[in-house]
C-alpha cells in the first residue's frame, strides 16, 4: 500500500451519474473526516458536480483519463484505494487494476463482467499479492447483497450446526428500482466481445469460472420457471445471477470452501403461487430489463425522489439432506442500481482501508476480503439489514 499519499479515497468517474451519488454520499456521510478527492476526465466538470452535491470547496479534483495511462498512474500513486464507477469495465477499467496491482493502491469497482473479471484475476492477482494492492470487484447490488448474505447465512450455519449448508436458495422477494445504464452497456459490451471472441462463452457459462480452478458439483438450473416446493411459490429467472453465482463460488474458493466442496447454489425471483404466480414467472421471464428504450444509458438514471422510492428484499434457505434448515434475509431501503449502490460501494472503500490492516493483496470478492467487518458498516450507515428469519 502507498504511504503517505494525499488521499484515502478517490472516486474515479465523479462526474458521471453514479460516481456524483458516491461522491454525494461520501461527502454527506464523512465530510472532510476521510481525505477523498473526486476524479475524473474534466476538471471543470469536476468543480460544477462538487458545488451541485455540496460537498466542500476545497474537496480535492484530480483529472485522469482511461485513454491516458500515466494520469491514471499519477492518480493510482496517491491514494490509498480507488474507487471506480468508470464502465464498462472491459472497455476503460483494464488500465486502472493493472496500476492498482503494481502499485499497492486498494481497489473497489461495479463490475458485472465476468469474462472481464476472469482476465483480470489471471492478468494481475500475482501482482497484487506481491504489491499489497486488495483488489474488490462487484462491491454494488451485484453482488454485495447476495455475496454478503450467502455468508452471513453460512456463518449462522455453522454456529448453530457446527457445518455450512451445502444447498442455498437465493430468492428475490421484492425488488423496486432500476438497473443503472452502466449494467446495461455492460451486457452489450459482453456481448459484442463474445461476437469477436466465442470462446468466452465457456467462462460466461460455467458457475465456477472465476473460482481459481475448482470445480464443485452440478449446480441448479436458473435458467427456466418452475414452481420451487421448498417455498411454496413459482420462480423466475434473476437477471444478476450470471454474475452473482460466480462471485458466490469464488468467494467459497477463496474461504478454503467453508460451504462445502459440495456447496450448491442458485437466484431466482419469486413471483408467487398458483395460477397468478406462474403466470407473473412468464412474463419475468420473457423480458429483459436490461434492453429496449426505457434502459437509461451511462451517465442518465432516475430521480432522487425515485431512488428514494425504491427497496430491495433478498432471502436465502440453506438445507441439507438431515432436514436442517437456516433463513436469512438482506434488505436495502434505497433503490438498487444506484441509491443503495452508491453507498455499498463507498463503505466498501473504507472498510478496506480502516478495518482490514489483516487483509494481504490479492483479487477478491466482497465476502473473503471484507465479511462481518463490512456487514458491520452495511447496517451501520448504509441503510441495509442483515437478519436471520
Amino acid at each position: 500500500m502507498p504511504t503517505q499519499v494525499p488521499f484515502d479515497v478517490v472516486i474515479y468517474g465523479a462526474s458521471g451519474f453514479t460516481g456524483r451519488l458516491v461522491a454525494e454520499y461520501m461527502s454527506q456521510q464523512y465530510d472532510r473526516s476521510v481525505n477523498w478527492a473526486m476524479a475524473g476526465r474534466s476538471a471543470t466538470k469536476l468543480a460544477a458536480v462538487r458545488d451541485e452535491i455540496g460537498a466542500a470547496k476545497d474537496t480535492p479534483l484530480v483529472v485522469a483519463d482511461a485513454s491516458d495511462p500515466a494520469s491514471l498512474r499519477a492518480m493510482v500513486a496517491n491514494a490509498r484505494c480507488i474507487i471506480t464507477t468508470v464502465g464498462p469495465y472491459q472497455l476503460y477499467g483494464s488500465d486502472l487494476v493493472a496500476a492498482c496491482a503494481e502499485l499497492g493502491t486498494d481497489y473497489v469497482d461495479l463490475s458485472g463482467e465476468p469474462a472481464w473479471m476472469h482476465e483480470m484475476i489471471t492478468k494481475h492477482h500475482d501482482a497484487a499479492v506481491k504489491s499489497g494492492a486488495r483488489i474488490v470487484h462487484s462491491c454494488g447490488f451485484d453482488s454485495i447483497p447476495f455475496d454478503l448474505g450467502v455468508y452471513f447465512l453460512e456463518q449462522a450455519a455453522l454456529e448453530k450446526f457446527g457445518k455450512p449448508l451445502p444447498r442455498v436458495r437465493g430468492r428475490v422477494r421484492s425488488m423496486n428500482g432500476e438497473f443503472s445504464g452502466g449494467t446495461a452497456a455492460s451486457l452489450t459490451a459482453t456481448m459484442t466481445a463474445l461476437g469477436e471472441n466465442p470462446a468466452l462463452l465457456a467462462i460466461l457459462t460455467n458457475p465456477f469460472a472465476l473460482a481459481n480452478g475448482f470445480t464443485g458439483p452440478q449446480q441448479p438450473a436458473d435458467n427456466k420457471v418452475y414452481e420451487d416446493e421448498l417455498l411454496g411459490q413459482w420462480v423466475a429467472p434473476f437477471i444478476m445471477a450470471a454474475i452473482n453465482t460466480k462471485n458466490v463460488h469464488r468467494s467459497n474458493a477463496l474461504l478454503g470452501q467453508r460451504y462445502g466442496a459440495d456447496f450448491q447454489y442458485d437466484e431466482m425471483m419469486l413471483t408467487g403461487s398458483g395460477e397468478q404466480g406462474k403466470a407473473i414467472a412468464d412474463i419475468v421471464a420473457s423480458s429483459n430489463p436490461l434492453v429496449g428504450d426505457d434502459v437509461p444509458k451511462p451517465g442518465e438514471g432516475p430521480s432522487k425522489a425515485s431512488r428514494e422510492a425504491g427497496n430491495y428484499d433478498v432471502l436465502f434457505v440453506g438445507t441439507n439432506n438431515n432436514g436442517d434448515e437456516l433463513r436469512a434475509s438482506v434488505t436495502g431501503d434505497l433503490d438498487p442500481g444506484y441509491g443503495s449502490t452508491s453507498k455499498m460501494i463507498a463503505e466498501s472503500a473504507l472498510c478496506l482501508i480502516h478495518d482490514c490492516p489483516e487483509l494481504k493483496g490479492g483479487i477478491y470478492t466482497p465476502a473473503p476480503a471484507m465479511g462481518e467487518k463490512l456487514i458491520t458498516r452495511l447496517v451501520a450507515h448504509a441503510g441495509m439489514t442483515f437478519s436471520l428469519e
